[in-house]
């Protein structure tokens, strides 16, 4: 397995660690729970970000949850 795979998130390239969505979030810092995760034009539903890959070339879309009234 690669030491490290090329992916883009939100528009910017990235070398990452190989692992999952959470993964990414967590090395991000990101709160899994206040995100929404696009996998190559598809939605990665939260209760499979733990498994769900990466992999080479994946394009990562994250939208962040803003709360307030």
């Amino acid at each position: 397995m690669a030491d490290q795979l090329n992916i883009t998130v939100n528009g910017e390239s990235k070398r990452v660690a190989p692992g999952s969505v959470l993964d990414l979030l967590h090395a991000l810092e990101l709160d899994p729970k206040r995100v929404a995760v696009e996998r190559n034009r598809v939605i990665a539903p939260r209760s499979a970000h733990a498994d769900t890959p990466l992999a080479e070339g994946d394009q990562i879309e994250i939208v962040h949850f803003v709360g307030g009234g």
